[in-house]
Parts: structure tokens; C-alpha cells; sequence
């Protein structure tokens, strides 16, 4: 009876991080905050605000839920940036992934990967583009640079 329960309370913990993942991820993509203009929700708006290292990625020109595709070793991926960043000027793109696991270790090995599939792909569509890639931790809201 242990294990069932225990399988049971594992199945909730995935589902429930799954749903909470999901639905901070749908609202971080209104964030604006640039030249007066702060749309999306206000708490994640304080959130953001109170951390000025994270203001120049949530400005009007920001993409977010970008789909990209495409080869990499072979093999076709579909996927999708949580918040992209395109300077033409400077040559430079940056990237940004949300994630809301409670453990920053865990998957740090899948995330890199991850990344490097993002930054292939994103070379091969801007080759003169330098690529950075960061994560945003959802719970203490740091920014970490992977790429």
C-alpha cells in the first residue's frame, strides 16, 4: 500500500509542477516593462522591477514563445525560446529560458544540452550573430548565463 501511495504523491507532485510551471510560463510572456509601458501581471512586473539586471530583456521588442526548428547532429527539433532578443545592430542575440525547478542542479546537465541545441540553431539562421543564453530561476529569480 506504501508504494502506491507513494507513486500516487509522485504522480501529483510531476502534474502539479507541471501546471505551476505552465502557468508561470503563459504569464511571463506579457511582460513589457520599457519607456513607461508595464503590461502583464503586477506581481511578476514587482518581481522584475525590483531586480534591475533583468529590465533590458523585458522591453517592448522582446519576443517571446518563439518557435524554432530545425537540424542539429542530425536529428530535427522543434522548440520553443521563452524570451528571445535580436540586435541587429550589435550582431547579437540572447536568449532567455524560465525554469521553475526548486533545485537548480537537478537538471543542469538537460539544460545545457537544451541550450546548445538553441544556440546551433540559432547560428545557422543569424551566422554572424554572437548567441548568449541565460536562465531565469523562478525561484529566487537570478539569471544564470549557460551559453
Amino acid at each position: 500500500m506504501t508504494s502506491l501511495k507513494n507513486f500516487l504523491e509522485t504522480i501529483f507532485n510531476k502534474e502539479t509542477a507541471t501546471d505551476s510551471g505552465t502557468a508561470f510560463h503563459k504569464k511571463m510572456q506579457f511582460i513589457i516593462i520599457d519607456e513607461g509601458i508595464e503590461t502583464g501581471a503586477p506581481d511578476l512586473i514587482q518581481e522584475i522591477k525590483s531586480r534591475p539586471e533583468l529590465l533590458p530583456y523585458f522591453v517592448k521588442t522582446a519576443k517571446t514563445e518563439v518557435p524554432i526548428a530545425g537540424n542539429v547532429d542530425g536529428k530535427f527539433y522543434s522548440m520553443r525560446i521563452d524570451r528571445l532578443l535580436i540586435n541587429d545592430a550589435n550582431k547579437n542575440i540572447v536568449f532567455i529560458d524560465y525554469k521553475t525547478d526548486s533545485d537548480k542542479t537537478k537538471f543542469i546537465e538537460h539544460y545545457k544540452e537544451q541550450f546548445k541545441k538553441y544556440t546551433t540553431l540559432l547560428k545557422s539562421a543569424y551566422p554572424e550573430y554572437s548567441v548568449v543564453g541565460y536562465i531565469l530561476w523562478k525561484q529566487d529569480w537570478t539569471l544564470d548565463k549557460i551559453i
